[in-house]
């Protein structure tokens, strides 16, 4: 399997000072920016759009910005992320009425594609699109809200996932996000994940202690993903 990235949520962190906090989790030794949009729409929520990814960009981040779109329609949205500076774009193909389409117009723009499925969606919209894809997002938890705990059936998930994406050969990521935590991320990569989102285990354990010392997070992390059978 891949390299073991963690990419922690900025949906948990504080966003009166957000480029601080990013270039904190980074040099914490995170390695990819999580970036949750939702659009009170297709999840109820509202969060963040383009602005503030480009805002990331200027600020200095050259890290990759996932950006995770929890919105309907997508296509409207993903152009104005590409150029805001995106990395990775994933979206819902429920949310999507042309799915191909949709992935085309992401690598169009010259991101990184990818779908998301929620915890009772079927991973049989892969079928016919393993080509177009340079990530899978299963979520473990409802999208809409942070802070919610593991859904323990993805692991079952995970395992399926896991096993389309070694039998198509193709150079995909398999990513996990919702309630990802210390406790729990050994298990995760055991059953096939290599990308974690960990929103208010790393951002809400730091802020809890006043001393936003995201480096023992992390590195409690590392250290159970490095005990992982399959590391």
């Amino acid at each position: 399997m891949k390299d073991n990235l963690i990419a922690p949520s900025i949906l948990s962190a504080d966003f009166a000072k957000l480029g601080a906090e990013v270039d904190n989790v980074l040099a914490a030794g995170a390695d990819i920016v999580h970036f949750d949009v939702m659009d009170n729409h297709y999840v109820p929520n509202l969060t963040i759009g383009p602005l503030v990814c480009d805002a990331l960009r200027s600020h200095g981040v050259t890290a990759d910005i996932d950006v995770h779109m929890m919105v309907k329609p997508v296509d409207r949205f993903i152009p104005d992320f590409a150029k805001a500076g995106a990395s990775y774009i994933t979206f819902h193909p429920e949310a999507s009425e042309h799915i191909d389409r949709s992935l085309a117009l992401i690598k169009e723009h010259d991101c990184k594609s990818g779908l998301v499925f929620n915890p009772a969606t079927p991973l049989s919209y892969l079928d016919y699109v393993m080509d177009k894809i340079d990530m899978v997002l299963l979520m473990s938890v409802n999208p809409g809200f942070g802070g919610q705990s593991f859904i323990p059936a993805t692991m079952d998930k995970l395992r399926q996932a896991r096993k389309m994406i070694d039998e198509s050969g193709y150079d995909i990521r398999l990513q996990i996000d919702g309630g990802v935590k210390v406790n729990n991320i050994r298990e995760i990569r055991e059953a096939g994940a290599d990308t974690f989102v960990a929103g208010s285990a790393i951002f809400g354990a730091a802020q809890e202690s006043d001393a936003h010392d995201y480096d023992s997070v992390i590195g409690e992390m590392r250290a159970e993903l490095a005990k992982a059978n399959n590391a």
